[in-house]
């Protein structure tokens, strides 16, 4: 998990998919933390991303970086608590202007069941791992 946490801080961006209906959306985010032992991602409980992750929570997540790339298919299970939501608005400063702790629109999402595939173009054998 480490690996993969460190992979998506050097890419800086990643690509989240989820599922509307039966139409495929994609778009960049930034926010990933380690806290616990476990990934998370973060997002606004009003945007359209956060109903369709409620509607089907499994995702996609693709980074790339230095010629590498990773491809993370998990579930996202919401963690409510006060000390998660802190972690992540201190491991991820910017959504401080937008977010606080308990304000009705912070969603930090635990990937769970999930592995990551890792790509590269200078190794054609794919490496995958679970966490």
């Amino acid at each position: 998990m480490d690996e993969v946490y460190d992979f998506l801080k050097k890419a800086g961006n990643y690509y989240l998919a989820t599922m509307d209906g039966d139409q495929p959306r994609v778009r960049p985010l930034g926010s990933i933390d380690r806290h616990d032992g476990k990934l998370y991602i973060q997002t606004g409980k009003i945007k359209e991303v956060a109903k369709q992750i409620e509607k089907n929570p499994r995702v996609e997540i693709c980074a790339l970086a230095d010629g590498a790339w990773v491809r993370i298919d998990a579930t996202l299970v919401e963690d409510t608590s006060v000390a998660t939501q802190e972690h992540m608005l201190e491991a991820v400063p910017v959504l401080k202007k937008n977010y606080k702790v308990n304000d009705g629109n912070n969603e930090v999402l635990c990937m769970s069941d999930a592995s990551a595939t890792f790509f590269s173009f200078a190794d054609p054998t794919p490496r995958t791992i679970k966490f």
